[in-house]
């Protein structure tokens, strides 16, 4: 690695630096106890900034179902909720156009991707003082949209290095008040780099992923979203089978935040919380002459939780490149 430039020991260094953060910060939690980056969302080999031109397509799923115990009550839509059960369904489009020019020596792309969701919760709400009423919310719409205006690639030999910007935009419906929305009503930018790891000689790939998750108010709520520090991990093994690879290995991912909510909305103050969880990921990968496509199955249960959602993630990622 004697000749890798400047930016990717820059790189190197930032993600090194941002993860070592968590040892020394405090944590808070979102409003609703979650926010826009979901945990697996940028983990593994299929997540990778391009570095061919042209395009990729990714269709995404993802499946989540979480509780919270009695003991523990949540800000939602400006209400505060307690023994909070809930189940989100996520179908996603999307992808990357990686052009041609490069910009900073990177490969550069762009890319977009718009999430239809079905969301169910139940909760006991207060209503006044020493007043408690369930409550049960179902809705399904679009949610809020990703927009990536730059995803930047440095490759050298089996080492890549990733600098992206995902911008989260409030389209998804909200109302105040109600348990179950596909939107968070405000912006949210996460700046995240990474580096990766891929040996085509003996199939062994490994990624770090590094990002920070900057929000802005809740105007209906007068609720601003602590920013969160996301770290994920992987490793695979890549093992021929038919035409193509099967790939084997793991994910674990750690999400806490390094600021506290603000707003006067944040009535329970800086409300610390964080998550973390480790599952296995199962991938094949299948090259043709046309492009590549690869399917990617990942499981990703929560482990351990303080005044957040508790449950298990399970993705379904898929990739065409061409």
């Amino acid at each position: 690695m004697k000749n890798i430039t400047w930016k990717h020991r820059l790189l190197i260094l930032i993600t090194s630096g941002l993860s070592l953060l968590i040892l020394c910060t405090a944590s808070n939690a979102e409003e609703g106890g979650s926010g826009h980056y979901a945990p697996g969302g940028v983990a593994t080999m299929i997540d990778l900034a391009p570095t061919q031109p042209g395009w990729i397509v990714q269709p995404l799923y993802l499946h989540y179902e979480g509780n919270a115990s009695a003991s523990k009550t949540l800000p939602i839509a400006g209400v505060i909720a307690g023994e909070l059960d809930a189940t989100i369904d996520a179908l996603t489009l999307g992808g990357f156009y990686t052009f041609e020019k490069s910009v900073l020596g990177a490969h550069y792309s762009v890319g977009a991707y718009i999430p239809y969701m079905w969301m169910d919760a139940t909760a006991t709400v207060s209503i006044g003082p020493n007043t408690l009423a369930p409550l049960s919310d179902s809705v399904d719409g679009i949610g809020d949209i990703t927009i990536i205006p730059a995803a930047l690639a440095w490759k050298y030999g089996s080492w890549q290095f990733n600098a992206l910007l995902p911008v989260y935009a409030p389209t998804g419906d909200y109302k105040v008040g109600r348990l179950a929305n596909t939107g968070l009503n405000y912006w949210t930018f996460d700046p995240t780099v990474g580096v990766a790891y891929n040996n085509p000689k003996n199939g062994f790939n490994f990624a770090l992923h590094t990002g920070v998750t900057i929000n802005t108010e809740n105007s209906d709520t007068d609720y601003t979203s602590g920013s969160v520090l996301h770290v994920e991990v992987s490793a695979q093994q890549l093992l021929p089978l038919g035409k193509g690879f099967i790939g084997i290995g793991f994910n674990g991912f750690l999400y806490e935040q390094i600021s506290g909510d603000d707003g006067s909305g944040a009535t329970q103050g800086d409300f610390k919380g964080r998550s973390m969880g480790i599952g296995p990921v199962l991938s094949y990968i299948l090259p043709t002459k046309s492009g590549t496509g690869v399917l990617e199955v990942r499981w990703l249960p929560e482990l351990d939780t303080e005044n957040r959602v508790e449950g298990d993630y399970i993705w379904v990622k898929a990739a065409w490149q061409f």
